[in-house]
């Protein structure tokens, strides 16, 4: 065995809407894609559900999200959430949501 690595592989990225923010550090990212279907030449829609880890628990239902592929970080957890592309526009911030806690 060589002490040289070889060449890094590549990871792959996508951007996907949350769909589900219940699980402690963890949110299902809905990945869309469209393609042409070979045969019938229709335009076709597939969704993938994917969970990612979310550290700091910031992502919401409804907000726009880049995940990359990572190490496996749980049984069906590959994905990392790196950054939130746009916010969704129903969910305000925890101090506006509670009014009681700005008095």
């Amino acid at each position: 065995m060589s002490a040289e690595a070889g060449p890094k592989k590549r990871r792959r990225t996508f951007i996907g809407e949350v769909i589900s923010h219940r699980m402690n550090k963890t949110v299902v990212v809905m990945i869309e894609r469209v393609f042409l279907h070979p045969t019938y030449k229709k335009v076709v829609r597939k969704t993938t559900k994917l969970k990612a880890h979310d550290e700091q628990n910031e992502c919401q239902v409804g907000d726009t999200v880049k995940i990359l592929e990572s190490r496996p970080i749980s049984k069906e957890k590959h994905w990392r959430v790196i950054e939130i592309v746009q916010r969704s526009r129903g969910v305000a911030p925890a101090e506006v949501q509670n009014p009681a806690a700005l008095s």
